[in-house]
């Protein structure tokens, strides 16, 4: 059992630049066009002509970094490629520029890191790009993996700035293609403000709870609290599984159907999101690339801190970016098939050595397979049943050792998956809604919740059921549907005994 080292932690930071589609396109983009014109580096005149391009495409850079094109909006991206073809008629200019362009791309998608950097983190064969090419081109979510969204904005801002570098370099422009190139980004911009204000209408409601609207905590309901997190379990294949501890558990306990992701629904994003109970506007983490550490929130360590209580988070190196010490970081570079047992492992040692009030488990396994391999696939369907036993592992050894006793479990995913490349982040089909059920002590057995509930209530669920205050944003309600013991309070719309 390993946990991450510090490299580690570093380089999935710096991993998260090329993941991320925000902070790919212009690293990219400028990696391409240095690449492409390698020659020309000894030549002084390069240089400032280079910087002349890159410093023209800023703001088209700028309104790429602001705007997300996931879905069917990232059709709307040619339209800006066409139209400069049109107003500049270079294409014949760039032909070159582009092939580089679109190769290296491949290159690093299909190869680097469907590949390569899949072999060495979790051990998929050197096949893998045999298969990772489709994910790349079916994928619909706004990382560094989606072609049908970073090609235009590639082929738009490669030709922009061999355009300007050709200027620059023969001195060959007027004061009438600097208005018309400005005029044109203008036009971008409006384009990308419309379709986002008239069109990008799928993002949650959010919800309006705050701490002083939720019910009194009376103390403590549970003794110990487990919470089991299935990263990336979609949840109809999840029902498709052959998962047959985790679907006893929720039998005996209560089911909420309509349980919603957060948005945008990155793993950083979500688990910051379950432990605070707020949203990322007010937690701070607003995707995987973290580049201010640390939630701006109460979590829900920090309230159990308040009246003398402990938690632990165990999952992988990304967490620690979001909550910090409080995050216990297993390696995630191994083999596929040990990631989610080495991770069980880990949680016994910790139970044994620290028996927190709180323990969160993060199961990364089923989310790896979903990214490397793909969640309409065999092996993810695998990767659901391993987990299930492994669950059943962990929860059998907390039972022989007394540690059930007036004991909760939650067991939930933090987001779902959809086609592509286990893509996750818009909300695309099988990302939003997750399994979410509870059982154990305290908990009403054969229910199930079909009214609509967001994982921000995770955490003053917690709070509640473990008796400590509520982090200072919590955003959601207690999940009281599922409490036997509900302190008087009458049964909600939406249950449904089974």
């Amino acid at each position: 059992m390993r946990r991450a080292s510090t490299f580690e932690i570093i380089a999935a930071r710096a991993w998260n630049v090329l993941n991320e589609g925000r902070p790919f396109t212009p690293v990219f983009v400028a990696g391409v066009f240095l690449l492409y014109h390698a020659g020309d580096w000894g030549q002084a005149a390069f240089w400032a002509a280079f910087g002349a391009a890159l410093a023209a495409v800023l703001p088209l850079l700028a309104i790429y970094y602001v705007y997300d094109f996931p879905l069917y909006l990232r059709n709307y991206l040619w339209l800006p490629v066409v139209a400069a073809l049109v107003v500049w008629d270079g294409a014949k200019d760039v032909i070159g520029l582009w092939l580089t362009g679109i190769g290296l791309y491949f290159f690093f998608t299909v190869f680097f890191w469907g590949t390569f950097y899949y072999h060495l983190r979790i051990g998929t064969t050197w096949l893998n790009f045999t298969r990772f090419w489709k994910l790349v081109l079916q994928h619909s979510d706004s990382t560094s993996g989606n072609a049908q969204e970073q090609l235009p904005k590639t082929l738009l801002l490669l030709f922009v700035m061999e355009t300007v570098y050709g200027w620059t370099r023969e001195g060959s422009s007027g004061s009438e293609d600097w208005v018309t190139l400005y005029l044109f980004m203008a036009a971008v911009w409006l384009m990308a403000w419309v379709l986002h204000r008239y069109l990008f209408d799928w993002k949650p409601k959010e919800r309006s709870e705050s701490p002083a609207t939720l019910p009194p905590v009376q103390g403590a309901i549970s003794r110990k609290v487990y919470v089991l997190v299935v990263d990336g379990m979609r949840k109809e294949r999840f029902e498709q599984a052959n998962a047959p501890f985790l679907k006893r558990l929720r039998s005996e306990g209560t089911e909420f159907t309509a349980m919603e992701t957060v948005y945008p629904a990155r793993t950083v994003v979500c688990f910051s999101s379950m432990f605070t109970g707020a949203y990322p506007r007010e937690h701070g983490i607003q995707s995987n690339f973290v580049y201010r550490l640390g939630v701006r929130t109460e979590t829900i360590f920090d309230s159990l801190r308040k009246v003398g209580k402990t938690g632990r988070l165990l999952g992988i190196a990304h967490l620690i970016d979001s909550m910090g010490d409080d995050v216990d970081a297993i390696t995630a570079v191994m083999r596929h098939d040990r990631a989610d047992a080495e991770t069980v492992e880990m949680a016994k040692r910790i139970v044994e050595e620290r028996n927190p009030d709180l323990m969160v488990v993060q199961l990364i396994g089923t989310d790896q397979i979903g990214h490397s391999r793909g969640v309409f696939y065999d092996d993810y369907l695998e990767k659901i049943e391993a987990a299930d036993r492994l669950l059943e592992d962990f929860v059998g050894w907390l039972e022989k050792r007394g540690l059930l006793e007036e004991a909760t479990i939650v067991v939930c995913a933090d987001h779902g998956q959809a086609i592509g490349i286990g893509g996750h982040g818009h909300l695309d089909e099988g990302e939003r809604w997750v399994p979410f059920f509870m059982a154990g002590h305290g908990i009403r057995q054969g229910i199930k919740v079909d009214t609509p509930h967001s994982l921000v209530s995770l955490a003053p669920t917690l709070a509640y059921l473990l008796g400590a205050p509520y982090p200072d944003h919590s955003r959601g309600p207690v999940l009281t549907e599922a409490l036997a013991d509900r302190r008087g309070e009458e049964a909600k719309e939406g249950l449904e005994t089974t």
